[in-house]
């Protein structure tokens, strides 16, 4: 199952034979009412709606609408909790200068950061960079979980960019991480939501991005330190994990600030994050002029 946010409404999609463009079912109306269309509301009953969206007729997909992929916004727009994972490929831990770490390093991108492809990112002022993720989305309360059936409580997979601004995030004599992560458009995700089932290998996904056509990141979700299951472990020993909430897991080498010169983001380039078996994100920049690349 593939699940978008197409204006604010809940669409179960297929990507049609156009690349550009897919087939969308309205949830509301194909169930009655039953399932309402705010994609957040999904999760707090997300194994019911799970097993509804599995028994969706062909009758509903043939009253399907197509539209433009770039209309869509974040499937999950309004997390209660955004964590984000920190140097969990060994070979981006090397590049930033650190040694991979005895405990997965943790923080958050705030929720208003998070938004869909539909979305123009205005940059801020300083160095604003790429960090391609695969995004974990959780659909059942994770706590204290073990890694056997951590991927029970995965409701799917998503793209995302965990765009950073470097002078905020660096500055002061103890990182902002977060703050550094989180103005506005800073979380772009998308451009669905797609169930762990669909993948062939959930564990080990090529995951890429591309900025203005040049290939800077490329790694697999195999290399990661920490794989989906022990993140769900190390974090869910903590904080319980809401239906709904996502898990920027990690990016892997490639980023702008470790290249030699340094190259960070401008309202001229257009950003393409790609995971195998989800599809690509599109994100495009704006200066506070309003000046974009269309």
């Amino acid at each position: 199952m593939r699940l978008a946010n197409l204006a604010g409404r809940a669409v179960l999609v297929t990507p049609s034979t156009a690349s550009a463009t897919i087939d969308a079912v309205d949830v509301e109306q194909a169930s009655g009412g039953r399932f309402g269309s705010d994609p957040q509301a999904l999760f707090d009953d997300w194994p019911a709606f799970a097993e509804w969206a599995s028994t969706v007729t062909d009758a509903a997909a043939r009253a399907s609408v197509t539209v433009d992929v770039a209309e869509l916004g974040a499937p999950v727009p309004r997390p209660r909790q955004v964590f984000a994972i920190g140097l969990n490929y060994a070979e981006h831990a090397a590049e930033a200068g650190y040694p991979p770490d005895s405990m997965p390093v943790t923080f958050t991108k705030f929720p208003s950061s998070i938004v869909g492809q539909a979305t123009v990112v205005e940059l801020p002022e300083g160095h604003v960079d790429w960090e391609v993720e695969l995004v974990v989305v959780i659909g059942r309360e994770a706590h204290k979980v073990d890694r056997d059936h951590a991927w029970d409580h995965v409701a799917g997979l998503t793209i995302g960019q965990d765009l950073s601004e470097r002078i905020t995030q660096l500055q002061g004599s103890a990182p902002q991480f977060s703050l550094g992560k989180s103005f506005p458009g800073f979380g772009p995700t998308g451009p669905w939501l797609v169930t762990p089932d669909e993948f062939a290998d959930r564990d080990d996904l090529a995951i890429s991005c591309a900025l203005s056509g040049e290939s800077m990141q490329s790694s697999r979700t195999s290399m990661m330190l920490y794989d989906v299951p022990e993140l769900l472990v190390r974090l869910s020993v903590v904080c319980p994990l809401l239906p709904g909430d996502i898990i920027f897991s990690g990016t892997p080498s490639g980023i702008g600030n470790r290249r030699t010169p340094p190259r960070f983001i401008g309202p001229d380039d257009v950003l393409v994050s790609e995971i195998e078996g989800i599809g690509t994100l599109t994100t495009r920049f704006t200066d506070a002029t309003g000046s974009a690349r269309i």
